[in-house]
């Protein structure tokens, strides 16, 4: 079921947050990044271990908002598609999370 996140311009340009989504008991924590005019969007894991990216709560971007970067391991990925830089995970990749953008809305799509 399409549900909605946010609008766009509730996220800082470049800028991330937090959400969860899926059922009681199937609950999924994410994180959605905007750059632009552009928004992209990750489970909230870890490839190299599962723990949570975030350093502050909804806080995923690296000083200088380039990257998403992991709190436990420093581990950095590409915002646009979620590839892993450098780090313990090096080559793996952030799980992708269907959303788009209409109206100023961002979607999140069924998953």
């Amino acid at each position: 079921m399409k549900r909605a996140l946010c609008r766009l311009d509730e996220l800082e340009d470049p800028g991330s947050a937090a959400f969860t989504f899926g059922e009681e008991d199937l609950r999924r924590a994410g994180l959605i990044v905007r750059r632009g005019g552009s928004v992209f969007a990750y489970l909230n894991n870890c490839p190299h271990n599962g723990s949570p990216l975030d350093w502050q709560a909804g806080r995923f971007l690296d000083l200088d908002r380039r990257f998403i970067l992991c709190a436990t391991h420093g581990a950095s990925f590409r915002i646009e598609d979620g590839f892993c830089l450098g780090g313990p995970c090096a080559g793996k990749s952030l799980t992708p999370v269907p959303v788009t953008l209409a109206d100023g809305t961002v979607w999140l799509e069924d998953f």
